[in-house]
């Protein structure tokens, strides 16, 4: 997410570049990112709702793409928990970003998630 936002790289390019170590299949990689670029626009207004004083193209560009993969599991994919979701948000948040980062992504999936139980009761 972050090559093909920051660098507009083709999605089979950037799945090449990130995966040209690995042995793992790209099958699943692949599939998140169709996801979350098909369903781009919807992603975005949601996270928009949510960011606190702060306009979504001036987030750093890492916190941009975690919030978007995450967003999209949670709104489209059913299969993982939403708490299984926002941890592995935030433990890459701890990883390529700062702590600061890290923290106000928990508190954006957290609002997030919040208002989506209240809106379930």
């Amino acid at each position: 997410m972050f090559q093909i936002d920051m660098a507009e790289v083709p999605v089979k390019e950037a799945i090449d570049l990130v995966m040209e170590e690995s042995e793992e299949n790209a099958q699943y990689l692949r599939y998140l990112l169709d996801g979350v670029l098909t369903n781009m626009a919807d992603i975005d207004a949601e996270i928009k709702k949510y960011l606190r004083g702060w306009q979504l193209e001036r987030i750093a560009n890492v916190d941009r793409a975690i919030l978007r993969l995450a967003f999209y599991e949670i709104m489209f994919e059913a299969d993982t928990p939403d708490k299984v979701v926002m941890n592995e948000a935030i433990e890459i948040a701890k990883l390529f970003s700062d702590d600061a980062s890290y923290r106000y992504i928990n508190g954006v999936l957290a609002s997030f998630l919040q208002s989506r139980e209240t809106q379930k009761a």
